[in-house]
Order: structure tokens, then C-alpha cells, then sequence
């Protein structure tokens, strides 16, 4: 019987390249995310896939998507959350007071990156299939060395006791918890469809081993190996996918 992969995310970038990795294997895909028409076009690119537009950052919608996952779809056998990115790319008010802005900029990092994750997994934590069940976190570079955001390295980062909280939690049945940790990713709209500097670029392939930015795909068949029964004793573990750029060589 088809796996059912529900994606957050999944309508472009990682999320995109993990729906379609994984529908490759014939797996049942559900894509979720805020942009209704991203959504449609993404699933129309692959054969089955479902889609629900929701923001996953409110209690009363992720309720929804979950009812609606119950009802059209039932057992949740893998669970990424690819949803999240940048939140200096989200509409920023006129504050007219610093301390204001430095609120609204956390908010809607943790909003964006934590809370969308942490809401969807419990809403979903009682349907996921028992045993066999994969919960994958997408997290970032950012959260184990920083970066010039600081409240988006701080959201990412926060993920990691989570995901090996509830890996304790969930152990018992079956079902393991992990998390993926991308470098700078190609193809992705993290910069907002800005070209990335060209001296930013060259040093952060030289920070690499492999002498190369990440792609989607990458991060894709890694969520995937995760996903499958290979990786059945592997949980509450941070993967770094970067090329090794973490560890500065």
C-alpha cells in the first residue's frame, strides 16, 4: 500500500523536489503551504498529489488541515516540514519605535520557521502510522554556526530539542524524529528571487568540500533515505547537508 508523504512547504524549492522524490517511489503526496495557485501548480506537476492551502502558523487552520488529512487520506506515514524561510521577506510595518521592529522581526521568524512545524506536528502526532512513522524537520546551517539574522538562525535552532523531544515521545511507537540541516541551497526563494552575491556566492563554496551550493535535490533523496526503512534505528539526529560547510573547513 502507497505511503502518505504530507509536505509543508511543498509547493516550490526543497518541499517541491521532496513531493516529487518521493512520489517517485509511489507514495500518496500531500502538499500544504499558504499560496493556493504555488500549490496547484506544483501538484499539477505531480501524478496523485493532493494540496491544501493553509497558514500553518494559526491554531483554527492547522485544525482544519488536519481534519481534512483524517478524512481524505487517514494514517500520516512521513511528515516534512519544509515550510518557513526568511522573515525579512514578510510584509514589515512603519514602527516607529527600534524595539518594536526588533519584536515584529522575531515573531515572524518563530512564527514562520518554529511554530508552523510544532503546531502541524501535534495537530497530526496521534495519525501518524504506528510503527513505521518519519517526522523530518528542515532546519539550516544557520542554527549551528549563526548568520547575519539572527532571529531566523534563533527559529531554526529551536527546532532541535524539540525534534529530540518528541523523538523520545514517539520511540516507543515505532515512529523516529530527525532533522535536516541544508547549507546555502540553489533554487530555492529564501533571497526572494534576488540573485545571490557573487563574492557571498564564491566564498560560500569555498567554505565547502565539495566545491559547490547545495541543490534542492540534495536535501530531497536525504529526507527520503530518512524516510525509508534503512533508516529505521536512526532518530533525534541533526543531518548536516552542506558539503561540509559547517564544519569550516
Amino acid at each position: 500500500m502507497a505511503r502518505t508523504v504530507v509536505i509543508s512547504g511543498g509547493g516550490t524549492g526543497i518541499g517541491l523536489a521532496a513531493a516529487e522524490t518521493f512520489a517517485a517511489e509511489g507514495a500518496r503526496v500531500v502538499l500544504l503551504g499558504r499560496r493556493e495557485e504555488v500549490l496547484a501548480r506544483a501538484a499539477g506537476r505531480i501524478p496523485g498529489a493532493g494540496f491544501l492551502a493553509v497558514d500553518l502558523s494559526e491554531p483554527r487552520a492547522v485544525r482544519r488541515a488536519a481534519v481534512f488529512l483524517e478524512r481524505e487520506y487517514g494514517t500520516v506515514d512521513v511528515l516534512v516540514h519544509s515550510a518557513g524561510g526568511n522573515g525579512a521577506l514578510e510584509e514589515r510595518g512603519d514602527f516607529g519605535e527600534p524595539l518594536e521592529t526588533v519584536a515584529h522581526d522575531w515573531t515572524v521568524n518563530f512564527r514562520l520557521n518554529t511554530l508552523t512545524a510544532v503546531l502541524l506536528t501535534e495537530a497530526l502526532r496521534d495519525h501518524l502510522a504506528t510503527p513505521g512513522g518519519r517526522v523530518l524537520f528542515l532546519s539550516s546551517i544557520a542554527a549551528r554556526r549563526g548568520t547575519g539574522v539572527a532571529a531566523y538562525a534563533a527559529s531554526k535552532a529551536a527546532l532541535h530539542p524539540y525534534a529530540f523531544r518528541l523523538a523520545r515521545e514517539l520511540g516507543p511507537r515505532g515512529i523516529t524524529v530527525n532533522v535536516v540541516a541544508p547549507g546555502l541551497v540553489e533554487e530555492t526563494g529564501f533571497f526572494g528571487g534576488e540573485p545571490f552575491p557573487e563574492d557571498r556566492l564564491r566564498a560560500r563554496i569555498a567554505e565547502t568540500a565539495t566545491g559547490r551550493v547545495g541543490r534542492p535535490g540534495d536535501v530531497a533523496q536525504t529526507l527520503r533515505w530518512l524516510a525509508s526503512s534503512a533508516a529505521g534505528h536512526i532518530t533525534a539526529q541533526i543531518v548536516q547537508v552542506n558539503g561540509g560547510a559547517e564544519r569550516g573547513i
